[in-house]
């Protein structure tokens, strides 16, 4: 939605007049927000159940949060990479402790992680090369999968959407129908190196995984010695009802990445990897630095997003997120003459896929489904066209999710 129309409001002025317009914005200029609520200027209340694309993963201004950011804001901020500082070792600490036990880089977001991971592997490429003594640089990834906008992530993203009009890509990236197995080894050359994917496509739609599609690659990994690298950026941090979304399926990969969640609502990515491939960026052993990024893992970010894993595990967010899964699927299952086609999703990342084409619906785009429920004060987000997708804050209760599904069925149902 644009805010061309609402130019009479200052902010929004501002930003028409000042910023780079990449966004199509709602007319709505936000100005505080507490738990799952959001006020905009004009004192009108909304119920977040999207949570900024997932990074608010605790809600706003969560008390543990605030206080975390403002005490470490009275000690330090930032130093540099070149000395070592307490709330860096804390979170890489915690994440090894909930089930990825490597090593960590921090940066600042999803696709700056995924670039680190990518990279990473093509050390692991030329440190172990092809039978035929080839480096291995090449990558797999899935059509409708989302890993960022950069160029290194461009070609791994499965949509041709966020490549238009930035061609041509880097080589050495081949994209595969997700869910199929067969098609990966298809695509293996002894140039491969990895395959990257996400647990549960984000972007894509909240697209399922077959139950044996990861165990699966995981051995089809092992077999070639390819890296499993899991993009974790919408899934990790307690999202999925685990802490991570691949321990659903019971698998280790040999990287993952974090963001959004995991800094609690501040710019923080994290790539981790195992010690077998994380040595590959060890500057003990290289003598020089191969990757780094000047603010990640500044002494702020790392304050908030350790108290985020603390706050988790104190308050049973998991346990938590699961139960609200279930209240959700149930009552969106008992809807009739909705044009619900599919509810899938695990714990609070839940996708509805809707039937635009139906003659029997009002809507023709899940935007007009939003953009209803947000004039009634419930913020969700659409996706492909016809998935609505349901991400609210892991401390949302019953009541507030009974609040927002409320809306949800009225509007699919009555407009």
């Amino acid at each position: 939605m644009s805010s061309q129309t609402q130019t009479c409001n200052p902010t929004i002025a501002k930003h028409d007049q000042f910023m780079t317009i990449n966004f199509g914005r709602y007319p709505i200029v936000m100005e505080r927000g507490q738990g799952v609520r959001l006020w905009d200027d004009t004192g009108k209340q909304y119920l977040d159940m999207f949570s900024g694309f997932g990074a608010g993963i605790l809600g706003h201004c969560h008390p543990d949060l605030v206080q975390a950011v403002t005490e470490q804001a009275n000690k330090l901020w930032h130093v540099g990479n070149l000395l070592h500082t307490k709330p860096q070792t804390d979170l890489a600490e915690a994440i090894s402790k909930h089930g990825f036990d490597g090593r960590s880089f921090f940066c600042h977001t999803g696709a700056d992680a995924n670039e680190a991971a990518l990279k990473l592997a093509r050390l692991y490429g030329q440190a172990n090369p092809s039978a035929s003594g080839k480096g291995r640089y090449k990558v797999i990834s899935a059509t409708k999968s989302f890993h960022g906008r950069s160029f290194g992530t461009m070609p791994a993203t499965g949509q041709e959407k966020v490549r238009q009009g930035f061609g041509p890509m880097l080589p050495g990236y081949t994209n595969v129908p997700f869910n199929d197995l067969a098609a990966i080894e298809a695509a293996i050359d002894e140039e491969t190196v990895a395959v990257i994917v996400e647990p549960i496509q984000g972007e894509g739609g909240v697209n399922m995984p077959a139950d044996d599609y990861l165990p699966n690659l995981r051995a089809l990994c092992d077999k070639h010695d390819m890296l499993l690298i899991c993009d974790e950026v919408w899934t990790g941090c307690g999202r999925t009802g685990k802490y991570f979304a691949h321990q659903h399926w019971g698998i280790t990969p040999d990287m993952m990445t974090l963001a959004k969640g995991v800094g609690g609502g501040l710019a923080v990515g994290v790539m981790c990897a195992h010690e077998r491939v994380a040595k590959h960026f060890d500057y003990r052993t290289l003598g020089t630095v191969v990757h780094a990024t000047t603010l990640g893992g500044n002494c702020l970010a790392m304050a908030v997003a350790a108290k985020v894993f603390e706050v988790i595990e104190r308050d049973n967010l998991t346990d938590h997120a699961n139960a609200m899964n279930k209240h959700i699927v149930d009552r969106l299952s008992k809807l009739k003459n909705a044009g619900i086609t599919d509810i899938r999703g695990k714990g609070l990342f839940i996708g509805v896929e809707l039937d635009i084409a139906s003659s029997d619906t009002w809507y023709s785009n899940v935007s007009e489904v939003v953009n209803k429920c947000l004039d009634r004060g419930v913020l969700l987000n659409g996706t492909q066209n016809n998935v609505l997708r349901i991400a609210p804050p892991l401390c949302i209760t019953e009541a507030e999710l009974d609040e927002g599904l409320d809306v949800l069925q009225d509007v699919l149902l009555n407009q």
